[in-house]
């Protein structure tokens, strides 16, 4: 089973957060050898103003072990 959380800003039609799952899902088959019942994708929307406190802090900078592509 695999299950992939996507934080991003908000902004996005849902034509295109659709379209987003699909194409990680694509991507997870393909290169994690798995059935596409095994994948699951959710998104969460995060405000500007509650980026560094959610995201950054916790999922970037304090957990850089879990990390395999950097911003910037």
């Amino acid at each position: 089973m695999t299950h992939i959380i996507v934080k991003l800003w908000p902004g996005r039609f849902e034509q295109q957060r659709t379209r987003l799952a699909q194409e990680i899902v694509k991507d997870v088959v393909a290169i994690a050898k798995c059935e596409e019942k095994s994948v699951s994708v959710a998104i969460e929307e995060i405000k500007p103003e509650d980026w560094a406190e959610k995201v950054y802090r916790p999922d970037i900078l304090n957990s850089p072990e879990k990390l395999y592509k950097e911003p910037g």
